[in-house]
């Protein structure tokens, strides 16, 4: 790493005065500095003299300077008359993705407003004629402000000498792209799936390619997941064709997450001044953390808040003759009710009855009949938290696995996945009707059992079995007397994802379950 004479207190062009180095490469460093004359905190970066990709730099600089974007962190000035060429910058005060990230994956809706807006960013670059090229964990942030800002456009891929191959706009836009899916990727799971030095894990791989997010984390929703490959893969889904321009990307997004950044919490500016890890060039632009959105809450209802009346005027006091008629009409009442007590208990004295003392058998059904029975709750090895969505009786909504490439026996790394249903009592089982997804064929097993774990090995008893009939509700009829709370769909081979390639999902809209208690 290369030495420099630079130090605290130094002062570049009369005017910006460094106050501390905040990261450092191999020939180039990142200061925070004053701007005197204007009084502000900026960034300053600088090369050493036998940096070999000043010129790239200072030309990618002097280029994002045309940019008005408030998204975009602003140029302020460029020198490269001297001996130690510098870039002065806005100073982003502000977490980043990295940041975020330090207490696992963020909210799936939050994380894709965000990226919505960055992608939104990127898309205005395009439209100026400049690309990113370089975009890592390091290049998105959350400022104090609330509000996202991406840092180092064009200026971190001509540091670290990548994009220098990327050619043609159309494929400068699509390199773009996919490193959007690779930020939103990263919001979701935690892991990094691209290339580029950062501090976060790699994502697991398979074949040679990242595995989707929805295999590497179960809560990301499936809407979200498949347009993260969408663009990540370049390949279209069963929700549309690949995703080839920041634009589509945003847009699509926002058709899953449509709602505003959050308002930020007030705010005090405190300064968390250190070198990052990302040292490939992702300089950190700035890095006081900012103010963490709240996640959303249900709005509480309360009693206070009903009005007096109506009109919302309080009411009137009740006049003597009004009360002494309340008084009158309650006497009459509890007459009446006495009158019907006393004729119901000397009838009921004349009446026979069962040795029990309950009702005749003809008034009401055996307790073994078959019924309808209705779930209290669903669960999965695979999306627990969209388990619901197969008992809600809405057939719009789905619980899907995850998908698997390549094999439909889960892609060949597990022998069955199943959603099991909390019956809430122990029942017997007569009949099971399930609504699969729009291709053929799963091999699916009905399974009884006590255990309320979502796998197959725990206790459960076979009951029945059989294929799914595409596009239309499979009825199992089952006569096995075996009894239990819990109800499973265990799946052992998935169907193919709808429009995809060598790929494998399972689906259920929708359960009925008959039985008796």
């Amino acid at each position: 790493m290369s030495t420099y004479t630079s130090e605290p207190g130094t002062r570049l062009a009369g005017r910006y005065r460094l106050e501390d180095q905040v990261d450092a490469g191999d020939g180039w460093a990142l200061w925070k500095a004053i701007d005197e004359i204007l009084a502000r905190a900026v960034s300053v970066l600088m090369f050493t003299e036998t940096f070999p990709r000043v010129r790239e730099a200072v030309t990618a600089a002097r280029a994002a300077s045309r940019m008005n974007d408030s998204r975009l962190s602003q140029v302020f000035d460029v020198d490269d008359s001297g001996d130690r060429a510098y870039i002065v910058m806005e100073w982003v005060a502000g977490e980043s993705l990295t940041d975020m990230l330090s207490d696992g994956p963020l909210d799936p809706a939050w994380a894709a407003t965000i990226v919505a807006e960055a992608a939104q960013a990127i898309s205005a670059a395009h439209a100026a004629g400049l690309a990113h090229l370089r975009l890592v964990p390091g290049s998105l942030r959350w400022t104090s402000g609330g509000g996202v800002k991406i840092t180092g456009l064009g200026m971190d891929a001509a540091i670290a000498g990548v994009g220098a191959e990327v050619d043609s706009a159309e494929d400068r836009i699509l390199t773009d792209t996919r490193q959007l899916a690779w930020l939103m990727y990263a919001a979701v799971t935690g892991y990094w799936p691209g290339s580029g030095s950062t501090s976060l894990p790699p994502a697991p791989m398979v074949d040679g390619a990242p595995c989707s997010p929805r295999q590497v984390s179960a809560g990301v929703p499936a809407t979200i997941d498949s347009i993260i490959c969408q663009a990540l893969f370049q390949r279209h889904s069963r929700n549309g064709s690949a995703i080839t321009t920041p634009i589509e990307f945003a847009d699509a997004l926002i058709r899953v997450a449509p709602r505003a950044l959050p308002t930020p919490s007030p705010y005090e500016n405190t300064a968390r001044i250190g070198r990052g890890s990302e040292t490939a060039r992702t300089a950190r632009y700035g890095n006081q953390k900012a103010p963490r959105p709240e996640a959303p809450r249900r709005q509480r209802q309360r009693a206070e808040r009903r009005p007096a009346s109506r009109g919302g005027a309080a009411p009137r006091p009740r006049s003597a003759t009004a009360k002494a008629l309340i008084s009158l009409v309650v006497v009459l009442v509890l007459a009446a009710v006495t009158a019907v007590a006393w004729s119901v208990l000397h009838t009921k004295k004349g009446t026979p009855t069962r040795a029990g003392g309950g009702r005749s058998a003809s008034a009401s059904a055996p307790a073994s009949a078959t019924t309808t029975l209705t779930p209290v709750s669903a669960n999965a090895a695979d999306n627990p938290s969209q388990a619901g969505a197969a008992i809600d009786n809405n057939p719009g909504t789905d619980w899907s696995s995850q998908f698997y490439i390549g094999n439909p026996v889960f892609g060949g790394y597990r022998n069955g996945s199943g959603l099991i249903l909390d019956m809430g009592r122990q029942i017997r089982l007569s009949q099971l009707q399930v609504q699969f997804g729009t291709t053929c064929c799963a091999a699916v097993r009905i399974e009884i059992g006590n255990s309320s774990g979502p796998s197959s090995e725990n206790g459960f008893t076979k009951v029945a079995s059989g294929s799914q009939a595409k596009a239309t509700i499979t009825t199992f009829n089952v006569t096995s007397p075996a009894r239990g709370q819990y109800v499973m769909i265990w799946f052992t081979s998935l169907p193919p994802l709808a429009g995809g390639t060598n790929e494998f999902e399972a689906q259920v809209y929708n359960v009925v379950v008959r039985g008796s208690s």
